[in-house]
């Protein structure tokens, strides 16, 4: 069962019992995926578990009665449920909140239906109907309840349900004088008017005479004709055929009259069964059923015809008709059974496969019965095993009345680039439960991936055949047919593993993909986002794309980028919304909120280019089964996490440079330029260690761990799981997954970026300052120095802007500013490390612990200095942190 399965199902439950509080659902999932095993159900395990919920019901006779009904329909899972209610029994506390919760869910639906019936009244008619409209409506109802033949019906449903989902392959259909001729069906002929009585009773005639009559009636009955002392019932529905007797008859001979005639009901349910079945929309395993009765009751045909043959000899009585019936009587009991559960069940392909091969197992004891069984269920499986061959072995499905366990869904492989949760490889070809035979349930996910592995290599041009195809039989003997489909299975698996990793170079693509979406190409990096400074800090509604697509083909050819074989797959992509924003979208496909977050209206702000771009990366099938939608926007979202991380660093290192440009200014009394300096080196190092962290203990480790495992893969959906789990550690450890500590960063990233503009908006006006005193701002100095030298006017004009600094910048709001700075940074940089502390605590996630480590040095080593800076002066502290 899928996780997602899991979540549904635990959902559902707990609003169905109303449960509220404690962890929710969240934590019964946690609980059901450690603890589940598998269960299986053994022949004494469900007895005892039926027994014990009959002890434990009010009316075991009811329970008892509705289990067989359940088991003779072939019901799934039937004995797990079973044994699972027969736990529920023997836990007193789980008991009694059921009950409890019965009666409270009683109590609410009572009071809601008393409200609705005081506060709603029904509406008056406004007409009334007629005599003559009110006869011409019975005239109608009772014309449609006469032609309303059940099986009619469920022939009309299930031919419109296949065409429903075949539109361009209709179901043949058989002409209708098939059905409206009951003498070809070779059942009994119920006349509407009964029979006029014998001219003489037969049981005033002699006991020879009677008996005569009655073996010349019986032979008539056994073959589906009336008799003169023995007629027929008529049968409503699925019931079995009773016969009336002459009640004159003389009790000896009515009583072996009555042993016989179960074989002429028995013949009546075949008949009726295979007549029935034969119609093209029960499909091909009931016809070939159908078929193997049809040869056995041609066979009791023939020993009817013997019967006759010696009675028309005056050698037939009625016990030698009654000692050579009975061995008939079994085969007949037991096709008569089977007939009337798969007409129950309403089974069709592998629902009846299942039920026959159950039958076997069960007549284990008895070898003639358990024989026959097994005649039946072999020639049953032949069609359903010939579209099972041409599935595992050459990846086509042909299954014109939808009886495969594998059922095929019509999507598109192009949308897989298109749709983040397209699910063409889990949907384009799916299991359905019911159509299993219970032999190879077992084996459902191997023929299900068997078949899968083909159809990809078909799809792209390339003719399959399995060359270890051999014709798959049922037996009793499981293994035989297990080992063809194992071997079918391991074909499958290496020629599709081959074609994508030898021939597509899946690897190579992938290591494309880590260059640029993980930032392997640092050369590549800086170079790109040099020639794109500019035109990233606009609205992106004012970017060109061309003109970025220009300055990215121009970064790669000047890069080692260059040697990449794939480069020109690489394309730009500028999202309609932030990196925060994106990751929210995904996490809420498939949930309640997914509609509110997808129809929510878009920010007022526009965003600009960098918080916009991102890569995107051609890919063609069919390796966008590995690299499709989902694992590129999580490719996506970590180069976009990574992207923003080096703008910020960027930013920083652009104040460090624009701040050298001070060392010529007596700034040393000003207490804002120490601060400010310390604080923006605090904020390199973080900014700094976290892209450290990410892409040198985060990725690189899992990224070599996940080649390995490509390595040693024996399948596709090997290499999609370790692709999957590769993205997946990678979002976590990053801390993408976690709404809280990405709120957290995502704050730490906005003060290093609003301090970077405060800082360079004061080197902003610093050098308007210099330009302007330099064009005459300063008439007398320079009035008075027009005759000296060079270094001179230079040297006024430095302790000018000194001076200027120093009277501008000892204002208290400056200096308060760098000081929130420097307090909302410290805050949430703590408070970043505390989270991380809990959460890698808690969730045994020791990958996060090097963060802490490091900050924790380096928080110690920053105190130091600054004790040492304040031991030694004021002027200390500025030239540490220049």
């Amino acid at each position: 069962m899928s996780e997602f399965r899991i979540h549904h199902d635990v959902n559902e439950l707990l609003s169905l019992l109303h449960v509220r509080g404690g962890d929710g659902a969240e934590g019964y999932i946690d609980l059901l995926q450690k603890h589940r095993t598998p269960y299986v159900t053994t022949t004494v395990s469900a007895h005892s578990a039926k027994v014990k919920l009959a002890e434990f019901s009010k009316t075991p006779e009811d329970f008892l009665r509705k289990y067989e009904e359940l088991k003779s329909k072939n019901v799934r899972n039937l004995d797990p449920l079973v044994y699972l209610l027969s736990k529920l029994c023997e836990d007193k506390e789980t008991l009694q909140f059921l009950q409890q919760n019965a009666k409270e869910r009683s109590e609410s639906s009572a009071n809601t239906t008393s409200t609705t019936t005081t506060s709603y009244s029904l509406p008056q008619t406004s007409t009334k109907m007629s005599m003559q409209e009110l006869d011409e409506l019975r005239k109608k109802l009772g014309n449609v309840t006469a032609s309303s033949n059940p099986a009619e019906v469920t022939r009309k449903m299930l031919r419109d349900k296949h065409n429903k989902k075949n539109p361009t392959q209709p179901n043949p259909v058989f002409p209708n004088w098939v059905y409206d001729r009951p003498a070809l069906i070779g059942d009994f002929i119920t006349s509407p008017t009964p029979q006029g009585e014998p001219a003489v009773p037969v049981g005033t005639l002699p006991l020879g005479t009677q008996e005569q009559a009655l073996v010349e009636d019986l032979l008539f009955v056994l073959i589906g004709v009336d008799g003169r002392d023995i007629t027929a019932q008529p049968v409503l529905g699925r019931q079995n055929r009773s016969f009336i007797v002459d009640p004159t008859l003389d009790m000896s001979v009515k009583e072996l009259v009555n042993r016989i005639l179960p074989v002429a009901s028995y013949y009546s349910t075949i008949t009726r069964f295979i007549e029935e079945k034969s119609s093209f929309e029960y499909g091909q395993v009931n016809h070939a059923l159908t078929a193997a009765m049809r040869t056995l009751m041609k066979e009791y045909l023939i020993l009817v015809t013997q019967l006759e043959h010696l009675q028309r000899q005056g050698l037939l009585s009625l016990q030698k008709l009654w000692f050579y019936i009975q061995p008939t009587m079994r085969t007949m009991e037991i096709l008569s059974s089977i007939a009337s559960s798969v007409d129950k069940g309403e089974c069709m392909g592998g629902s009846t496969l299942s039920l026959l091969h159950d039958r076997t197992f069960n007549y284990t004891g008895d070898s003639q019965a358990q024989e026959l069984c097994l005649y039946l269920t072999k020639a049953a499986s032949v069609p359903y095993f010939e579209i099972l061959e041409k599935w595992i072995y050459r990846g086509i499905i042909k299954d014109p009345y939808s009886e495969f366990m594998v059922e095929e869904h019509e999507l598109q492989k192009e949308k897989i680039q298109e749709d983040y949760n397209d699910k063409y490889w889990d949907q384009r070809y799916t299991i359905v439960q019911h159509r299993i035979p219970s032999f190879l349930q077992k084996m459902a996910d191997k023929i299900l991936s068997t078949g899968k592995y083909l159809n990809v290599v078909r799809e792209c041009g390339r003719d399959v055949t399995c060359p270890d195809a051999k014709e798959v039989l049922y037996t009793l003997k499981e293994r035989a047919y297990v080992e063809q489909i194992e071997k079918a299975y391991n074909y499958a698996s290496k020629v599709l593993l081959d074609f994508l990793m030898e021939e597509k170079e899946l690897v190579s693509r992938l290591r494309s993909i880590k260059h640029y979406f993980l930032m392997d190409k640092g050369d590549f990096f800086v170079h790109f986002m040099d020639l794109t400074e500019e035109e990233m800090k606009k609205p992106v509604d004012d970017i060109v794309p061309p003109r970025l697509e220009a300055l990215l083909e121009l970064a790669l050819r000047m890069s080692t980028a260059n040697t990449d074989p794939f480069k020109d797959d690489l394309k730009i992509d500028l999202m309609p919304h932030d990196v925060i924003t994106q990751l929210l979208r995904v996490l809420a496909i498939e949930t309640k909120q997914e509609k509110a977050i997808i129809n929510a209206d878009p920010p007022d702000v526009a965003l600009s280019g960098l918080e916009a771009f991102s890569f995107d990366y051609i890919v063609k099938w069919p390796l966008s089964l590995i690299i499709n939608r989902k694992a590129l926007t999580r490719y996506q979202m970590l180069f976009r996490h990574m992207f923003y991380c080096k703008h910020v660093e960027r930013l920083l290192c652009n104040v460090w440079i624009s701040n050298k440009d001070f060392r010529q200014y007596s700034l040393h009394s000003a207490k804002w330029f120490a601060t400010a300096f310390a604080l923006r080196q605090r904020m390199l190092n973080f900014v700094q260690n976290i892209q450290y962290y990410m892409m040198f203990e985060v990725m690189e480790p899992t990224w070599h761990v996940m080649e390995n495992n490509l390595k040693m893969a024996s399948n596709i959906d090997d290499v999609l799981c370790h692709h999957t789990s590769f993205l997946d550690n990678c979002l976590k450890d990053c801390m993408l997954t976690n709404p809280e500590l990405l709120r957290i960063f995502s704050k730490l990233m906005s003060v290093c970026v609003m301090f970077t503009n405060c800082m360079q908006r004061f080197t902003q006006s610093m050098r308007l300052e210099r330009l302007s005193m330099e064009q005459g701002t300063m008439d007398e100095p320079s009035a008075q120095s027009e005759q000296a030298d060079e270094p001179e006017k230079k040297r006024l004009t430095t302790k000018f802007l000194a001076d200027h600094a120093d009277s501008l910048q000892t204002d208290a709001s400056f200096e308060a500013t760098i000081s929130k700075f420097d307090s909302n940074f410290s805050m949430l940089l703590l408070d970043l490390l505390d989270k991380l502390s809990i959460y890698s605590t808690n969730d045994c996630e020791h990958s996060m612990i090097s963060i802490i480590y490091r900050y924790a040095c380096f928080i110690f080593l920053q105190k130091s200095c600054c004790f040492k800076s304040v031991s030694k002066g004021p002027g200390v502290n500025s030239q540490i942190y220049v």
